[in-house]
């Protein structure tokens, strides 16, 4: 077996399969993790055995105590025709891991180990493949505490954390992310811009301190038929926010399923001068919280976006799965990715609303 890329080359390689096709990403992890059926035990493992309070449910606390349980989904994922996969690090920040009571140096473990189980199924893949180089993204999700938006109806100010303490955790997210080994990170499911913004600068100020940059993807989430992020933004007004990162991806994934997306991916296909990126639900939830859309249903949404020139990667969120990947991959493979648009230059501001003012 050959010896892995050094980084700079698969970074290289990303932005060269970006322009020659539509990328895949992967699907859910915590509809795959459920089906495991995994115990109380299965989640503390050895190391945390003796940890006080519930641990079933910490998925991301896996990537220590059943490695073997990732390892595989990367592998189920990368099987099906994704490209890229991310880490099993949605919720590993020291802010959303203080629900379980989780140290920092626990929570850098998560961070560090999830990115070298995807960098290592990224490298089986790609040896076994050349011709389709796989990609580890490093998924760096939204906080349980917000900065735009009050924590007490009765007082508008209320914060539960400052944008200190919310850089910082990303900080410290990012930082073993990218000693892990990731090839781009995955600011995803963003509710709130200003967390956005927060973690936008701990990457940035890395950077400068000379930490290797790498190819940043924002996915914001709408919340619902109002088009809307929870924070208020339009899709438009959101990209005008997070433009200043020069992202290699801009899109939105869940919240959603592909059919009710589409009028949001087609604004910002239109309004971005750089990638544009979906991972819709399959579908919206049951009374049951499932999730009922075959995986059939979901690429015939999103063959459709690609047919109309809208996205340049796509992928799955809740409730999708390997076989709605392999579905979708395989809907798109013969379409050709979107083209970047070229825009005036401008100056773009945003509130809740876009305001632009052409020179």
């Amino acid at each position: 077996m050959s010896s892995p890329l050094p980084r700079s080359e698969r970074i290289a390689a990303l932005h060269r399969a970006a322009k020659e096709r539509i990328l895949v990403l992967d699907g859910a992890w915590g509809v795959m993790i459920q089906r495991s059926e995994l115990s109380e035990e299965d989640f503390r493992g050895d190391r945390f055995a003796g940890h006080v309070g519930q641990m079933k449910g910490n998925n991301d606390i896996l990537c220590l105590t059943r490695p073997d349980i990732i390892a595989g989904l990367h592998d189920q994922y990368f099987a099906a025709g994704a490209d890229i996969s991310e880490t099993n690090t949605f919720s590993a920040t020291v802010i959303a891991q203080d629900d379980y009571k989780l140290d920092q140096q626990s929570v850098w473990d998560i961070n560090l180990e999830g990115a070298k189980l995807a960098r290592a199924a990224a490298d089986r893949w790609t040896a076994k493949e050349p011709h389709k180089p796989r990609f580890a993204a490093g998924s760096i999700g939204p906080l349980n505490k917000m900065l735009s938006m009050s924590s007490d109806v009765n007082d508008p100010g209320a914060r539960l954390v400052t944008f200190d303490q919310v850089y910082d955790a990303y900080r410290h997210q990012v930082k073993a992310l990218n000693e892990g080994g990731v090839d781009l990170y995955l600011i995803e499911t963003i509710t709130d811009t200003l967390n956005c913004k927060a973690a936008i600068k701990a990457i940035k100020d890395l950077e400068d301190e000379g930490m290797e940059a790498l190819p940043i993807w924002i996915s914001g989430t709408i919340t619902d038929r109002s088009g809307r992020t929870l924070s208020g933004q339009t899709a438009e007004a959101f990209w005008n926010s997070v433009r200043h990162a020069k992202p290699f991806a801009i899109g939105f994934n869940c919240a959603l399923g592909a059919d009710l997306m589409r009028p949001f991916i087609a604004e910002l296909s239109r309004v971005a001068d750089t990638l544009v990126a979906a991972y819709p639900n399959a579908g919206l939830p049951n009374a049951m919280g499932q999730y009922d859309e075959e995986p059939h249903q979901t690429a015939h949404f999103i063959e459709e976006w690609a047919a109309s020139g809208l996205v340049n990667i796509v992928g799955g969120c809740c409730g999708t799965t390997p076989e709605h990947i392999r579905h979708t991959a395989e809907a798109v493979s013969k379409l050709p990715t979107r083209e970047i648009p070229e825009r005036p230059v401008a100056m773009r501001l945003s509130g809740l609303e876009p305001f632009e003012l052409v020179a």
